[in-house]
C-alpha cells in the first residue's frame, strides 16, 4: 500500500481508531468526524509531509492533502476495517452532540459522494452541446438520447443516490433505505395526484430531482430502527424487522417527512428567486465570486450543491452559484498567474504558481488557497477584485448554469438549448475574472519573504555580518532568557529530528518573549504557543514554546503582536509563565527553527551556554 505509513501516521495523530466515528472525501481532503476533536495533534499533522493544512471547524476536521486524496482514502478505508464509506465499526452511542454540527455534518458527508456523478452529468451535457452544434450527432438521433438520458437520470434519481449516501450515516440499512427511495420515485407514487392512504388524502408531490424529503425521512428511520430492534426478538428479526420499518415508514415519509421536505426545498428555491428578483443575482454572484475561497478554506464549499440541485431541478437552471464557482475559480487562476510572471528570479515559486495557476483554472482550487493564500494572502484581494468584477458582469447580463460542471471544461454547457448568448457572457465573465485578478495579483505583489534575496541583500546589508572567511550571514538573536541547549536534545522527535528545520533550544530562565529577527508576523497560532516570523531576508522562523503546550489553549500565554505586524530584532512580542506551565506538567523548552533552512549554505547555533535577548543565539549563513 503506497499510503500505509502515511495514512499510520494520520490515524495516529487524529487520536487513533476510536475517535474517528467517520471519514469521507472531496477533491482535495479527507474530512473526520471525530469523536473528540481535542485529541487530534493538529500542529503535527500540519507539519507532515504530505499534508498541504489542516481546518477544524463546526463541519468537520478536515486534512488537505491534495488532488490524489482518492488514492489516501481508499487505503485508509482498508486500515480502518470501515462497514461503509460514512460509518466505522465503532460505537459512541448517548454521546451529547451539538445539534447544529450534527446537521452540517450529515448534509455535507452526504453530498460529498454525489459529486462524482452530479459532475459527469454536468460534462456529458456540455459534451452533448458540443457535438450536436457541430452537426456530428443530431439531438434527435438515438445515440444523443441514450447519452442524455444518462444526465436525466441522475438528477431524477437524485433520492435513490442519496439513500446510498446517507444511509449508513444516520443508522439505517443501506438496501432499506434505497428501497424507500425507489419506492417514492416510482410511477405510482411521485406526482400522482388524488392519491390517499388509509383514506388520508396525499399531496400531489414530485419526489424526484430532489433529496430533502428522503434525508429528513431516512433520519427518521433511524430511530425507527433502533426502536423496530429493541421491540422484535432476536430470533425472528431477520423477518419482521425490515417489514415492520417499511409498514412505518412509507405512511410516515408520505404524509409528514415527504411534504415536509418537497415544501422546505420549494422554500429554499423561493427564497434565493425572491432575492435575485427584488435585490438583484448581480449582487449574489458577485459576493460569492469575491469570497468563495473564504468559503472553500473553511471546508463548507459543498453546502451549495443542495440549493443548486434544487435550482436546477425547479427551474431547469442555476441562476447564481455554479456559475460564481467558475468565475472564483478562473480568478483563482489568475491571482497565481500574476504571481507567477512577478516572481522573477525564484525558481521554486515560479514552479509552484505555474502548477496551482493549472489546477485552479480546471476547477480544483486547494492547492493554490492553502499552498499560496494562506501563506501570502494578498491573492484574497486579487480574487476579490477580479471575481467580484467577473461575478457583477455575469449577473447584470443574467448568466445561467444548465447543469452542474464547473472550471474550464465546463463552460460548453453554458449553451444550453442553443443559446450562444449565455455561453459568450460567461466566457466573458470568465475573462474579466481572470485578467482583473492577474493585473491586481501582479500589481498588489508578493510579500518580501524570499522573492528577491539578491535585491534584498543589496538593498539591506545591516542585518547581515561577513566572518573572517568572507561569508556573510544573518545573526539572530535569542527570543528569551536562558540556557541554550542542541535541537537535538529536544524532547520531541518532530524538532530533535530536524524534520521542521536546524535551529536551537533553550530552556527559558525568565518570561519575557522576544523577537529573534527583523520581519514580518507570518501567524500566530490560536492558542498562542507557536509564532511564525519572516524575516526581511527572506528567512522563515518558527518560533515554538514549550512541548504539547497547544493543550494549554492559551492559557498563560500573553502575546503582544497579530498576524501582519511588523517587528525589530530584540523587540519584545510578549511574555508567558513558565512557572506555571511548568507546574501544570509541561516542558517549557522553547525550540527557534529556520523551517527554509534548505535555501541557505548552514545554520550555526551559538556556542555561549546561556543567551539573553541582547545575544545572538545562531547564525543563518547565506554564502
Amino acid at each position: 500500500m503506497k499510503y500505509e505509513a502515511f495514512n499510520r501516521q494520520i490515524i495516529k495523530l487524529v487520536g487513533g481508531k476510536k475517535n474517528i466515528k467517520a471519514v469521507v472525501h472531496c477533491m482535495t481532503r479527507l474530512r473526520f468526524t471525530l469523536v473528540d476533536d481535542k485529541k487530534a495533534q493538529t500542529d503535527k499533522i500540519k507539519n507532515m509531509d504530505g499534508v498541504i493544512d489542516v481546518v477544524n471547524n463546526d463541519v468537520a476536521y478536515q486534512i488537505i492533502v491534495g488532488t490524489h486524496v482518492t488514492d489516501v482514502y481508499d487505503e485508509l478505508v482498508d486500515m480502518l476495517g470501515m462497514t461503509s464509506s460514512n460509518e466505522l465499526t465503532n460505537n459512541d452511542e448517548g454521546k451529547k452532540k451539538n445539534p447544529v454540527k450534527a446537521v452540517m455534518d450529515v448534509v455535507s458527508e452526504s453530498m460529498t459522494p454525489l459529486l462524482p456523478p452530479i459532475i459527469c452529468a454536468g460534462l456529458l451535457a456540455a459534451l452533448l452541446s458540443i457535438v450536436s452544434l457541430t452537426g456530428l450527432i443530431s439531438d434527435s438521433s438515438s445515440t444523443y438520447k441514450i447519452f442524455d438520458t444518462v444526465r436525466e437520470a441522475v438528477f431524477f434519481f437524485l433520492p435513490v443516490l442519496m439513500a446510498m449516501s446517507a444511509s449508513k450515516r444516520l443508522g439505517v440499512d443501506p438496501y432499506l433505505g434505497v428501497t424507500l427511495a425507489v419506492t417514492i420515485v416510482s410511477q405510482s407514487i411521485n406526482g400522482v395526484k388524488g392519491l390517499n392512504l388509509f383514506g388520508v388524502p396525499l399531496p400531489q408531490i414530485t419526489y424526484a430531482n430532489s433529496f430533502i424529503p428522503i434525508l429528513l425521512a431516512l433520519w427518521f428511520m433511524g430511530y425507527v430502527t433502533k426502536f423496530v430492534k429493541k421491540i422484535v426478538p432476536d430470533k425472528v428479526q431477520y423477518f419482521f424487522t425490515p417489514l415492520l420499518i417499511m409498514v412505518i415508514m412509507i405512511p410516515a415519509t408520505l404524509m409528514v417527512f415527504g411534504p415536509l421536505g418537497f415544501y422546505f426545498g420549494e422554500g429554499i428555491v423561493g427564497f434565493f428567486n425572491l432575492l435575485m428578483k427584488y435585490v438583484g443575482s448581480w449582487l449574489v454572484m458577485m459576493l460569492y465570486s469575491a469570497l468563495q475561497p473564504f468559503i472553500v478554506m473553511f471546508g463548507a464549499g459543498n453546502f451549495i450543491m443542495p440549493i443548486v440541485a434544487s435550482l436546477i431541478a425547479t427551474e431547469g437552471y442555476d441562476p447564481a452559484f455554479i456559475s460564481s464557482c467558475t468565475i472564483s475559480d478562473i480568478a483563482v487562476g489568475g491571482a497565481m498567474l500574476g504571481y507567477f510572471l512577478r516572481a522573477k528570479k525564484n525558481s521554486k515559486q515560479k514552479q509552484l504558481f505555474g502548477t496551482v495557476t493549472l489546477s485552479a483554472i480546471f476547477g480544483v482550487t486547494e492547492p493554490a488557497i492553502y499552498g499560496v493564500f494562506v501563506k501570502y494572502r494578498r491573492p484574497f484581494v486579487a480574487v476579490m477584485i477580479g471575481g467580484g468584477l467577473g461575478g457583477l458582469f455575469a449577473g447584470l447580463t443574467g448568466v445561467k448554469a444548465y447543469s452542474v460542471a464547473w472550471g474550464l471544461f465546463g463552460l460548453p454547457s453554458y449553451i444550453g438549448k442553443g443559446n450562444f448568448t449565455n455561453l459568450w457572457l460567461m466566457v466573458s465573465a470568465v475573462i474579466i475574472s481572470f485578467v482583473g485578478a492577474a493585473i491586481a495579483a501582479y500589481m498588489l505583489g508578493i510579500p518580501v519573504d524570499s522573492e528577491d534575496s539578491e535585491q534584498i541583500l543589496e538593498n539591506d546589508k545591516k542585518d547581515i555580518t561577513i566572518n573572517e572567511n568572507g561569508l556573510r550571514a544573518v545573526p539572530l538573536k535569542s527570543v528569551v532568557t536562558g540556557n541554550l541547549i542542541q535541537l537535538s536534545e529536544v524532547n520531541d522527535k518532530a524538532f530533535s529530528s530536524g524534520g521542521l528545520g536546524k535551529g536551537i533550544a533553550i530552556q527559558p530562565t525568565e518570561n519575557n518573549i522576544y523577537s529573534p529577527i527583523n520581519g514580518t508576523v507570518s501567524v500566530v497560532f490560536p492558542t498562542k504557543h507557536a509564532i511564525g516570523i519572516n524575516g526581511d531576508n527572506g528567512e522563515e522562523i518558527l518560533i515554538h514554546i514549550g512541548i504539547d503546550t497547544v493543550q494549554l489553549e492559551g492559557k498563560y500565554f500573553d502575546l503582544n503582536i497579530k498576524q501582519g505586524d511588523i517587528v525589530k530584532a530584540g523587540q519584545q512580542i510578549g511574555k508567558v509563565d513558565f512557572k506555571k506551565i511548568k507546574e501544570a506538567g509541561y516542558d517549557i523548552t522553547t525550540m527557534v527553527v529556520v523551517t527554509n533552512a534548505d535555501d541557505y549554505t548552514d545554520v550555526i547555533p551559538s556556542e555561549n551556554k546561556q543567551v539573553n535577548n541582547s545575544d545572538s543565539s545562531m547564525n543563518i549563513v547565506l554564502g
